[in-house]
C-alpha cells in the first residue's frame, strides 16, 4: 500500500454561534486553512504511482475555490468546526480519489485529521 499526498490553502471565514457568546470562536473570525488530502492504493502498473498529483488538484482544486474568501457558515449545512470541514472534503471526494485520509489545519499549531 501507498500513500500519496497533495497540499492546498484557502482563506476563509467562520463563526461557531453554537458555543456560548464569551467563546471567541462564538465571533465571526478567519483562518488560513492548509488542507491536505492523502490518497493510497496499489501502484498502478504501467505508470508506478498511486494516483496523478495532476488528478488530485484536478478534482479539489474547485472545492479549494468553493470555499476561498467565503463565510464558511454559508456554505456547510453543519457547525464548521475543523472536524466538519475534514469531513466535507473527505464526502466530496469519496467518490472521485482514492482518500485516505484528509487533514485540516486552521493554525499552524492545529490539526484534525479524518480517517474514513
Amino acid at each position: 500500500m501507498w500513500t500519496v499526498s497533495k497540499e492546498f490553502h484557502f482563506d476563509s471565514a467562520h463563526s461557531l454561534p453554537h458555543l456560548p457568546p464569551t467563546h471567541k470562536c462564538h465571533h465571526l473570525h478567519g483562518h488560513t486553512y492548509k488542507v491536505v488530502v492523502h490518497c493510497a492504493g496499489d501502484l498502478i502498473a504501467d505508470k508506478s504511482w498511486v494516483v496523478d498529483y495532476a488528478d488530485i488538484k484536478a478534482v479539489v482544486q474547485p472545492l479549494v475555490e468553493s470555499l476561498d474568501h467565503k463565510n464558511l457558515n454559508e456554505i456547510l449545512n453543519t457547525h464548521t468546526t475543523a472536524e466538519n470541514i475534514a469531513f466535507w472534503f473527505w464526502w466530496n471526494l469519496r467518490d472521485r480519489l482514492p482518500v485516505s485520509r484528509i487533514d485540516v489545519h486552521e493554525t499552524t499549531g492545529t490539526c484534525c485529521t479524518y480517517e474514513p
